[in-house]
């Protein structure tokens, strides 16, 4: 995996706002955020059972769409990525479109190209990558 240099992002629309402008604009507000496609996942909470929203950076490999796990290179996992592990089937939002989803952590014998596929997207994944020891997860989310 080739490292690109980091380039710190714009973090004006983050968080509930940035999931709150998204929903309230079916898109039209948030779905491009610093250059790059963002879309809503909707997950069951791990303890909680209640539905949590996450606005995040996504790819495409044929009909699947791909999300990391990265938390910015932080030695945990995401909240969203451990609440996918315990209840797999979710929701998401791209522009105005809900689709619903199954989500599963890519096998290793995929991840590189995968993680490639994420990289050109993103690059500063693999600087979070050189942050952590944990190996950040890509995770495939297939419609049925």
């Amino acid at each position: 995996m080739s490292e690109k240099p980091y380039s710190p992002p714009d973090l004006s629309l983050r968080g509930d706002e940035h999931v709150r402008a998204y929903r309230e604009s079916g898109g039209e507000r948030g779905y491009i955020w610093n250059g790059v496609p963002i879309l809503l996942l909707t997950a069951t909470g791990r303890r909680s059972g209640r539905p949590r929203t996450s606005a995040l950076i996504f790819g495409r490999d044929g009909d699947d769409y791909l999300i990391v796990a990265s938390k910015g290179g932080a030695p945990e996992h995401p909240e969203w990525y451990r609440n996918l592990t315990a209840h797999p089937e979710a929701e998401i939002q791209v522009r105005d479109r809900h689709i619903p989803v199954v989500a599963r952590t890519a096998r290793d014998d995929e991840k590189s190209r995968l993680w490639s596929i994420m990289t050109e997207v993103w690059p500063n994944y693999d600087s979070y990558q050189a942050r952590t020891d944990r190996p950040i997860p890509v995770v495939v989310l297939t419609p049925p």
